[in-house]
């Protein structure tokens, strides 16, 4: 006979991929609720979350069992909790477990060549992250590889809470067979993000994953609801290990020095019709429908131009920020940026060339670095025929330069909150901080490197996040040892920790002294990209700026030559990552961290250590705690020992 069992418990779980598997995890959570759990199958049965006004979370799983005499409260009991069900709209969010088991695949060849693949749990990409406005994300991570693993969130601002971060800076990596739940909110962020591995170049093997943050029901988007979603991520890719390209570029011969990736993935997938493509990107849809493309560009080091031949494209949101509503032929995508458009099917039924091809480089259609995949309508039988649709002139920086200042913020419309996006602007900000960051290139002591105002960042082995919390960084990092706005007397190795003060505004202008295109990303916040400009930047070029409406977003490109300057509100206390988008900058030194403290330790000003904490270098063993002192005692974290799973 077929029963409801159900159980009150404090936690959510989203659709996932094994039912079976999040039914198991409940049950040893529920070991702490009850004395016993009524047995049964979980294997051939599907699990129902629903959250009620209490913001408990009811558990419902139809379960085969033998109905008891002893259990007739089970109905009851049921019966009144799905009384009390209702919408969540109050904007506390859910939690969503993953469990992830990264891992190197050397069968996946995607384009046809043996070479280490990252992948998670079997997947190429990711697995995706879906969740909404202050959703709660629980990942098990489990590491698989030969090397240490962390996992970042690009764009996801972590508040109150860096230790989630997942940079060397912030975290102890997850060792080889070991494994590590990271613990993050989606806090008043929607949009399209994507994540990767952030250590040891392992970004250029793989290992990225598409993130979408989608509105509360409550919260009105610009735009109707499309069809579908689309998660497209786009980059380039080496057919040589990545671990040989790592060692290759930090030798000191020029010729490695200038290894490029040499294929565009879409989706983890060849170029349509590459004869060294396992297979190609195909995207179905249907006749008068519109759909929404989230992209995103997750490679080492090309920039992109995107289109789809004979549709135009409406943009409508970049990495949390709804834009104005441009219609556009082409996108250019820098590395690590993401945006979302709107395309409809409204051309004569067949099948259209999606296009990525590099930018600051001249390549052909057959060229394996032009991404090429396939918009294919559901009825059509004819396939794409013809050239590629035309671009722009790969090399034409006002064409990229215009469409970037058009990109603008939608100041009447809300995001994550209700209210307005255009109620929070820098019209009349008071600035506290000015940083001027020269990305640039030096050999040092015979080896390559990339600098900040002529420092290549040394990553010490100890995070400085966990220096910060047990010693105040001492015998780990100098706070403000290196200048922000000026460029160093000589080239430098050292750890560039720099002070951000708390709550105030601060201006980043990027300037790139190299001769291609460059990415700046800031972890922990959205900045406002207020101007892009040719030569120097000084003073005066702040007449130039949009203080209107200005876009906000977390990564930006830097135009060779030129500078880029942004605003960011410092109100959320940690120790974050400032750095180049591209992977081979990052890798060799192009990299500081801006520590922005909140000297009140109170706990909903910043969140304390997580329970599990991985110690390592200096801090292997805990010291220990401080003295208390009234009226509040110190927190010390308690000592972790990862464990083999």
């Amino acid at each position: 006979m077929v029963v409801l069992t159900s159980f009150l418990i404090s936690y959510r779980l989203n659709c996932c991929r094994d039912e079976a598997a999040v039914a198991r995890h409940v049950l040893i959570k529920l070991r702490f609720h009850f004395k016993e759990v009524v047995p049964c199958n979980l294997e051939n049965h599907r699990i129902y979350i629903i959250s009620n006004r209490f913001q408990k979370i009811i558990l419902v799983m139809i379960c085969d069992m033998v109905f008891s005499g002893e259990r007739p409260w089970l109905f009851v009991g049921l019966a009144v909790l799905l009384a009390l069900l209702v919408t969540n709209a109050n904007g506390e969010g859910h939690h969503i477990f993953y469990e992830w088991h990264v891992a190197i695949d050397t069968t996946i060849k995607p384009v046809s060549l043996a070479q280490p693949v990252i992948t998670i749990n079997g997947l190429f990409p990711g697995p995706l992250i879906n969740g909404t406005t202050n959703d709660i994300v629980h990942v098990n991570v489990f590491n698989q590889m030969d090397e240490p693993l962390l996992l970042t969130w690009n764009g996801i601002q972590q508040r109150l809470n860096s230790w989630q971060d997942g940079v060397s800076g912030t975290n102890c990596p997850i060792l080889p067979g070991m494994n590590w739940t990271y613990v993050f909110v989606l806090k008043d962020q929607i949009g399209t993000f994507f994540y990767f591995p952030s250590l040891s170049f392992q970004k250029a093997g793989g290992g990225f994953g598409p993130i979408r943050i989608n509105n509360r029901t409550v919260i009105e988007v610009p735009f109707p609801k499309p069809e579908a979603e689309f998660d497209l991520l786009i980059g380039d890719w080496s057919g040589t290990s990545y671990k040989k390209v790592r060692s290759l570029i930090k030798t000191g011969d020029f010729l490695f020095q200038t290894v490029i990736p040499n294929w565009m993935l879409m989706n983890g997938k060849g170029p349509y019709k590459n004869p060294m493509s396992k297979t190609y990107e195909s995207f179905t849809v249907t006749k008068g429908k519109t759909y929404l493309f989230r992209i995103s560009n997750v490679g080492s080091a090309w920039s992109f131009n995107f289109r789809i031949q004979n549709h135009r494209m409406v943009l409508v949101e970049t990495e949390g920020s709804y834009t104005n509503q441009i219609t556009l032929d082409s996108l250019d995508v820098h590395v690590g940026q993401s945006y979302s458009v709107l395309v409809t099917a409204d051309q004569e039924i067949k099948d259209y060339y999606i296009v990525a091809s590099p930018k600051m480089f001249q390549a052909s259609d057959s060229s394996s670095i032009v991404g090429v995949g396939v918009l294919h309508y559901d009825t059509s039988a004819i396939t794409p025929t013809g050239p590629l649709p035309f671009g722009p002139d790969p090399f034409d920086l006002v064409f990229s330069i215009i469409q970037a200042r058009s990109i603008r913020w939608n100041i009447t419309t809300g995001a994550a909150r209700p209210n307005p996006q255009g109620t929070f602007n820098v019209s009349n900000v008071t600035l506290s901080q000015t940083f001027i960051l020269h990305g640039s290139n030096a050999t040092i002591g015979g080896s390559p490197h990339y600098t900040v105002n002529k420092v290549s960042y040394l990553t010490p082995d100890t995070p400085l996040k966990l220096a910060d919390k047990f010693s105040d960084g001492v015998g780990v990092y100098v706070l403000d040892q290196f200048p922000t706005n000026t460029t160093n007397a000589g080239d430098a190795i050292g750890t560039f920790v720099a002070s951000g003060i708390h709550k105030g505004w601060i201006e980043l202008v990027f300037k790139n002294d190299l001769l291609v295109m460059d990415s700046w990303h800031l972890d922990g916040f959205g900045f406002f990209v207020v101007g892009f400009g040719d030569g120097e930047w000084i003073p005066a070029s702040r007449w130039t700026y949009n203080l209107y409406d200005p876009v906000v977003r977390s990564t930006v490109q830097v135009y060779p030559g030129r500078w880029t300057a942004v605003y960011a509100y410092l109100d959320n206390p940690g120790m974050w990552n400032l750095r180049s988008g591209s992977l081979k900058n990052w890798y060799l030194g192009q990299e500081l961290y801006i520590r922005i403290f909140d000297p009140d330790n109170n706990t909903a000003k910043e969140e304390p250590p997580p329970d599990n904490l991985i110690l390592c270098g200096k801090y292997k063993v805990l010291p220990p705690a401080p003295a208390p002192s009234p009226p509040t005692s110190a927190i010390s974290a308690p000592a972790f020992t990862p464990t083999p799973w």
